[in-house]
């Protein structure tokens, strides 16, 4: 095949309906969900483009394609969306990600709506703790809503903290947001005391990795998604360490799996702590524990 061949059968330009059929056809082979809308996020993002601004392209105009062929490629290996993009939305926010940690998921926003039926006072200087703040998307939508509220985040993962920050730059709260690198709370001096703790653990057991989808098992860090044997290794060292870091009668709101909720609720009994409450997510599963600590 000579260059000319080669190029004729690759075209650079193209137009924006060819484009997008192309990517659809592609991510639809893979089994990739909703493969029209992905082809049209990876298009915007391959041309620097809003949602608006692709509106406005004319359907005939020629549009360079090697860019968005090289992303349409890492999308069809089953890479997550929001690393090739490097962003993903949670809550009300627009974070930095990266393969750092795992990309921040709707399901973990229970927390946020949860949190706001138990502090309904949106002006209270509210301190908050999130344990394993991975890109630090718990803390940062708390101290959205809470305006007056300051919140400390930490993660065993040095990369992930060095995320965290970024985002909270991102989001101009440096004055009431502050990250360190440790193993849960052992980070923190041992003083400090905190009126809620918000924490989406590691919770899928070790045996079942291997059965997640492709973006999450071959591209998430196993260290953010491990629970142990049983899924629930994280729940006994954040248990344990509760009555720590909460002040008296401060609450924390955890993110649990599947069908582990009654497990939790033994496991946060056995260290004193008050179960107030299970809640659902937006499918109806049991996604968040609600936990008091009283002196």
């Amino acid at each position: 095949m000579t260059d000319d061949d080669q190029n004729y059968s690759v075209p650079k330009y193209e137009t924006i309906e060819s484009l997008l059929r192309q990517g659809s056809q592609k991510l639809q082979q893979v089994g990739i969900e909703n493969p029209r809308r992905e082809a049209k996020l990876l298009l915007q993002y391959a041309l620097g483009l809003s949602a608006e601004q692709i509106i406005g392209i004319a359907r005939d105009q020629p549009l360079e394609a090697e860019r968005y062929r090289t992303l349409l490629a890492r999308r069809a290996r089953r890479e997550p969306l929001a690393y090739i993009t490097a962003h993903k939305g949670f809550w009300t926010l627009d974070l930095k990600v990266s393969p750092a940690t795992i990309v921040p998921r709707a399901d973990t926003e229970t927390i946020i709506s949860t949190m706001l039926t138990y502090f309904p006072n949106r002006q209270q200087a509210l301190s908050v703790l999130d344990l394993g703040t991975g890109t630090g998307c718990l803390l940062l939508a708390i101290l959205a809503e809470y305006r007056f509220a300051w919140g400390v985040g930490v993660d065993i993962n040095p990369q992930a903290v060095q995320l965290a920050y970024e985002n909270i730059r991102r989001c101009n709260v440096e004055k009431r947001a502050w990250v360190f690198a440790g193993q849960w709370s052992d980070a923190l001096d041992t003083e400090w005391r905190f009126e809620s703790v918000v924490s989406n653990p590691p919770y899928i057991p070790t045996t079942d990795l291997q059965t997640l989808m492709p973006e999450v098992r071959d591209y998430e860090p196993f260290l953010a998604l491990d629970g142990g044997s049983d899924g629930l290794e994280a729940y006994r060292a954040l248990c344990q360490r509760l009555p720590l870091v909460l002040k008296d009668n401060g609450l924390a709101f955890l993110e649990i799996g599947i069908n582990q909720a009654h497990s939790v609720c033994t496991i946060a009994q056995a260290y004193g702590l008050q179960v107030l409450a299970v809640t659902k997510d937006f499918s109806g599963i049991e996604r968040v524990v609600v936990l008091r600590y009283s002196v």
